[in-house]
């Protein structure tokens, strides 16, 4: 369905500010310092909903202008039977608007348990990095608008959440090397849909945007009631957003004491005194120690609320534990955050043979190995056997508990190599986290 009528830059905003048009809107949150410097092509996360495609219909204009190549992506989670139709949906569209289109899926299992939601929130993003890296695109732009940031700041409210958890979605944020923007934030979702309509685009409803069981719905259904009350969509982004200066704010002050405080040692641990940890004030405290389960776990959604304060309570007691993939302890003053060794015990990356100056395979998300591997060797955990087999391990002067997280090269049953241990043969582990990507974890909003 081609372009009708006039394009986004003549629709109206939902609440008109005068000299603003969509387009406009989103161009500047496109723009640097609001926006990132692309330094490769674009992409539009879509999921055939009003938000995403309005989006993509913008953005198409937007990087024709710019000579920016523009792809567009849809993520099926095979977790409804629609979907797979939705996506074909999107395909078509994108093709009639000459934008080239992948649909990812995902497996999650037979029957996946647990929280759901937040499994395929992951997995989006994992399938979305992955297939963004392997196109050398420089990031991703998502559909979310003012009413998200509204429905979402009121489901945390309820669930007694935070100042992160209150304060608005950022605008950008980069996992695993990818950015993802959110252009459309100051955008109501009806200025998106009058974009589509002005088009004669269609969009995909959700049949689950009816289903009342749903937290988010019900306060949809309810945000009417909310405006007459003078608590619609602009007073909560209003809320949010200031609630997001206060977070920045506080952020600012954990830098600086990450840089005061924080170190790193050849296992990839994160290291602080204990003593002077403990005498920060406790909201800085609690974003340090958040900030290096997230650096040395990698990027997510790291541990908040009871379990955070939980493990806070524990490292002043003397006591420490794992949590969020990580095991940390407090002994002789040193707080030392480290990989927890059975978070990674299944952990396998195959390899194919390379010469010892290759680039090696990445382990774990932070280490790289190279070497000379043969076809059949195994990047796995070092582990119990693998200190085992190296009688002087402790020469390294790092912990056991370090050292049985730190990547190894097996043949099998029989240890090549591992670097860290002090057993190389001429292979090689780079940390690919180091204390200078310590920063980004501190905000992982």
């Amino acid at each position: 369905m081609g372009q009708k009528g006039g394009g986004p830059d003549e629709r109206p905003l939902a609440q008109p500010t005068p000299g603003t048009t969509v387009a406009g809107v989103i161009a500047r949150a496109m723009t640097p310092p609001d926006g990132l410097p692309l330094d490769g092509p674009l992409a539009v996360a879509v999921s055939g909903g009003s938000d995403s495609l309005g989006l993509l219909l913008v953005l198409r204009d937007w990087a024709a202008t710019r000579g920016i190549t523009l792809h567009a992506v849809t993520v099926d989670h095979r977790l409804r039977p629609e979907a797979a139709d939705e996506a074909r949906f999107v395909a078509r569209t994108a093709a009639e608007w000459a934008i080239p289109h992948d649909i990812l899926t995902w497996d999650a299992g037979p029957a996946p348990t647990g929280n759901l939601p937040d499994q395929a929130r992951r997995a989006r993003y994992g399938l979305l990095t992955d297939w963004a890296r392997d196109r050398g695109i420089a990031a991703i732009a998502l559909g979310h608008t003012a009413d998200d940031q509204a429905e979402t700041l009121l489901m945390r409210l309820g669930r007694g959440a935070g100042i992160d958890g209150l304060s608005t979605m950022a605008a950008r944020h980069v996992r695993d090397g990818v950015a993802f923007l959110r252009p459309a934030l100051s955008l109501r979702r009806e200025d998106l849909r009058n974009v589509l309509r002005a088009a004669g685009q269609t969009w995909v409803e959700d049949p689950s945007n009816d289903d009342d069981s749903y937290d988010r719905v019900r306060l949809r259904q309810a945000m009417p009631l909310l405006d007459e009350l003078g608590l619609g969509v602009p007073a909560l982004a209003m809320v949010s957003a200031n609630l997001a200066q206060v977070r920045d704010a506080l952020d600012h002050y954990t830098r600086a004491e990450a840089v005061r405080l924080v170190t790193q040692d050849a296992g990839g641990d994160i290291l602080m005194p204990l003593d002077q940890w403990a005498a920060l004030p406790p909201e800085i405290a609690r974003r340090l120690l958040r900030a290096g389960l997230t650096h040395v776990a990698g990027p997510g959604y790291p541990p908040r609320g009871r379990a955070l304060d939980q493990l806070m309570q524990a490292l002043r007691a003397g006591r420490g534990q794992p949590l969020g993939g990580c095991l940390v302890q407090g002994t002789r003053n040193t707080l030392r955050i480290t990989r927890e060794p059975a978070a990674v015990a299944g952990l396998i990356a195959r390899l194919t043979a390379e010469p010892a100056s290759g680039p090696g395979a990445v382990w774990d998300g932070r280490w790289q190995l190279s070497g000379p591997f043969a076809d059949t060797d195994e990047i796995r955990a070092c582990g119990e056997a693998g200190l085992a087999a190296i009688p002087d391990w402790r020469v390294t002067g790092l912990p056991r508990a370090t050292l049985m997280a730190t990547p190894a090269v097996w043949r099998g049953d029989r240890l090549i190599a591992a670097p860290l241990a002090g057993f190389a043969s001429d292979f090689n582990a780079t940390l690919l986290r180091g204390l200078e990507d310590f920063d980004a974890a501190i905000r992982t909003h």
